[in-house]
Order: structure tokens, then C-alpha cells, then sequence
């Protein structure tokens, strides 16, 4: 601080913080503002001072959290947020980011960390992770039709994550239902980028290396077109234009 006026200034910034503020000098906690005080749900920054900052740490997150302390003292350079776990004084386990940053505390060396509770946040992420997942699965269903025949209806806008579930599920899928012919059905895709075309391609590649045949159907002159320019192998796939012209060859008439 170049003066008390400064310090003040900064002491009343800090204490009016929202968010939880901490400051540690060998191991200790040294400082806490009254936002940290109830992220910890302690019941003063008496309860909190002087109590080894390693309290609150989980054993998993110990070595970590004595790396980030060495680099910011030895360094003295701040480091960049980072995801763990901090345990409450109420027990209770949160998801934290935090960052570290290099602080002089009454001429000393200490660390300034300013604590985040993200546990909503990474709560709705898992949330709209598994969502994700299960529209996945709603989105690419294999549906037997004949006995070890099955069609893989590929409908609406698929993006480069789901062409790598599909890629990752559906030969999975395939061996358990004991499907010995597969036809992944493209009339519903009107617009595939190159990235989503080679991945599509590469499932029915791994079928045929499985000794599942791989019949594609209902591939669109401008998708056909960017399969050509990649320069594709479709030795192991067969192409129909509809999925009644692929039955025909299983005797199914149309």
C-alpha cells in the first residue's frame, strides 16, 4: 500500500465485496472479509483467523492447492482460475474457482484468493449435459424392422458433437441388438458440414470392419457431392436411394 489513505480505501472496497475474499500468509488464514465469512458459514472472522487454511481444503484437492501456493510466493505472479472443492465450516462439500494472486500483508509475503461458488452453475451444466445425452439417444434410435435388420432414421440438424455420439453409440447399439445389417437413413439431413459427413461415414466404416453391412439411403445430391470431394472410401458401405429400395434386398417388396 503506498498509504494509510490507500489502504483504507482498498480495506472498504474488500469488506463491501460480494464475494468472498481471503487472504493467507504461512498456511494461515490471516483475512477474511464478512462475504467470506458467510460463503465459509462461519460465525465471525474471529471463528476463522488463524486457522490453518488447509481446514477447508479436501484431501484430493491438498497437493494442488500447496502447488498454487509455491507458484504465486515463488513467482510472485498471480495464477489464473482454477475448478476445485472447499469444504464449509458446516461440513458441507462446494465447487469453488478460484484465484490466487500475489499480496503484501503488513510487509510480508501473503495470497489473495478471491473464492467464486459455482455449485448452481456446474449443477445446471450436469443438468444440460444429461439432457444432451438423452436427446442423443432420442435423436439417433436403431429400430429393428427385421430380424437382424435395423434402420438408423437420421432426422434434423446434426452438429459435430452429435456425429461423435452417434459414432460412439450407434456400433454399440447395433451389437446389442444383434443387428447383422444397418441402414442409416440421411433423407431427413438436408445440410452436413464436412466435418459431420466424414464422421457419419467413419460409423458405417467401423460397421462393416464389425461385419455389420452398412446401407446408407436418402443421400442428397449436395451431400453426395461434399462425400466425393473428400474423396471417401465407400467400399464397405452400400447406397440406396430410399429405405424401401434397401428392403428389396432383404425381399421385402414395396
Amino acid at each position: 500500500m503506498k498509504n494509510n489513505t490507500d489502504e483504507e480505501m482498498y480495506r472498504q472496497i474488500v469488506e463491501s465485496s460480494a464475494e468472498a475474499i481471503i487472504i493467507q500468509q504461512n498456511g494461515k488464514f490471516i483475512y477474511i472479509n464478512p462475504a467470506g465469512v458467510n460463503f465459509l458459514r462461519a460465525a465471525s472472522s474471529e471463528e476463522v483467523i488463524g486457522k490453518s487454511v488447509f481446514d477447508i481444503i479436501p484431501e484430493e484437492y491438498r497437493e494442488l492447492t500447496i502447488r498454487q501456493i509455491q507458484s504465486v510466493l515463488e513467482e510472485n505472479k498471480p495464477i489464473g482460475i482454477i475448478e476445485k472443492k472447499l469444504r464449509r465450516f458446516d461440513g458441507r462439500l462446494v465447487e469453488v474457482e478460484t484465484n490466487c494472486t500475489p499480496f503484501a500483508y503488513e510487509g510480508k509475503k501473503a495470497i489473495q484468493s478471491v473464492v467464486r461458488d459455482i455449485t448452481q452453475r456446474k449443477e445446471i451444466e450436469r443438468t444440460l449435459e444429461k439432457v444432451s445425452k438423452e436427446m442423443n439417444v432420442l435423436s439417433a434410435p436403431v429400430i429393428p424392422i427385421l430380424e437382424g435388420v435395423a434402420v438408423l432414421p437420421l432426422v434434423g440438424s446434426i452438429d459435430s458433437d452429435r456425429a461423435k455420439y452417434i459414432l460412439e453409440y450407434v456400433p454399440l447399439k447395433v451389437k446389442e441388438q444383434n443387428v447383422h445389417s444397418l441402414i442409416s437413413d440421411f433423407s431427413g439431413i438436408y445440410t452436413l458440414d464436412a466435418v459431420v459427413i466424414d464422421c457419419l461415414f467413419k460409423t458405417s466404416a467401423v460397421l462393416g470392419l464389425l461385419g455389420v453391412r452398412s446401407i446408407v439411403t436418402g443421400v442428397r445430391p449436395e451431400v453426395a457431392q461434399t462425400v466425393a470431394q473428400l474423396g471417401m472410401d465407400l467400399s464397405l458401405i452400400q447406397i440406396f436411394g430410399t429405405v424401401q429400395e434397401a428392403l428389396c434386398e432383404f425381399g421385402v417388396k414395396g
